[in-house]
């Protein structure tokens, strides 16, 4: 009893001490403060820190995009220009030809890396032996750095020393010489699309895996019961309950395929000629070639508002999906 009586006691002492110490209007103030107040103290850092980052740039880019400021020559007398930038970027040939390059890229890669993609969670949903190697290894691409894939693949592109051409002429009985995947008009758009679907499939394989995953045994247990064929199963419960997770891939990368410039850059830097000049590759000249600030800024400008419109609209029908 006096031991329980003696620690009691030093509490007691300490929690004094402290109280003696602390300012009573800082007590105070730290009492007044309710949950919400707290929480603000904490996010506030952040919330500026983001401000400075994103809205400040964005801010700047749409000032710059009304005047005819050029970044290679700071002391130039800067002048209001209006809507003259926008103007030509949405009349232009060259801005519409990169528009659509742009949008046949995203196109085909997003198609191919869906069902490639929402293929390989499929089958390693069914959790054969072996099934987390193969995960394994089909996960290496994605974590290799773009550039050393565009390095990789533009080595494996050429025409006298590369594998690509020796394995399409082991196949069709073509010379490995006759044809070069990133010289040719034709075909450079396709060697972008082929080295983007192989590093990028595995990344909407596992978002389509976790919505496989996240699909309840019983559902499947009790179309078993009513006689339902693995077909019907599959449009039935499969694919109706992944498909939210299948958007959810298409919506993250079609953003970045849209603004791909690395992979693009690395390949080819845009040719043969303009083929393969998106909307980035042009974006990166004007700025930083031609040194048109204002003209670029727009440009960007222009980019983001065609992003974040789609995007919206596009997470809207997704929403309606979630709710069925």
């Amino acid at each position: 009893m006096s031991m329980a009586t003696t620690e009691e006691g030093a509490r007691g002492t300490i929690a004094g001490e402290a109280a003696r110490r602390t300012s009573p209007a800082v007590a105070r103030r730290i009492r007044g403060l309710s949950d919400k107040a707290i929480a603000w103290a904490f996010i506030a850092p952040t919330i500026v820190l983001l401000l400075a980052i994103n809205i400040f740039p964005l801010i700047w880019t749409i000032y710059l995009s009304f005047t005819n400021y050029q970044a290679n020559r700071p002391n130039r007398p800067i002048t209001h220009v209006g809507t003259k930038w926008y103007q030509d970027i949405l009349s232009s040939p060259d801005v519409w030809a990169a528009m659509q390059a742009t949008a046949h890229f995203v196109f085909w890669t997003i198609l191919l890396q869906t069902l490639l993609g929402f293929g390989l969670a499929y089958l390693l949903d069914r959790k054969f032996r072996g099934h987390a190697f193969w995960t394994t290894i089909i996960l290496i691409p994605m974590m290799l750095s773009p550039a050393v894939v565009g390095n990789f693949w533009k080595f494996l592109y050429q025409p006298q020393i590369g594998l690509f051409n020796t394995i399409v002429s082991f196949f069709t009985g073509i010379p490995p010489s006759s044809f070069e995947m990133l010289g040719s008009v034709t075909l450079s758009p396709w060697s972008i699309i082929i080295v983007d679907t192989w590093m990028w499939t595995p990344y909407v394989m596992l978002i389509c895996l976790a919505g496989l995953r996240s699909i309840p045994d019983y559902i499947y247990e009790a179309a078993e019961v009513d006689r339902a064929s693995p077909l019907r199963q599959f449009w039935s419960i499969t694919l109706p309950m992944a498909l939210p997770f299948i958007m959810l891939a298409v919506l993250f990368r079609g953003i970045e395929n849209f603004k791909m410039f690395d992979m693009v850059n690395l390949l080819t830097g845009g040719g043969p000629g303009s083929t393969t000049e998106v909307a980035s590759i042009t974006l990166k000249r004007e700025a930083f070639e031609k040194w048109r600030t204002g003209y670029s800024s727009a440009f960007a400008i222009i980019l983001f508002v065609a992003v974040f419109g789609l995007a919206n609209i596009y997470v809207k029908a997704l929403n309606r999906v979630k709710q069925r």
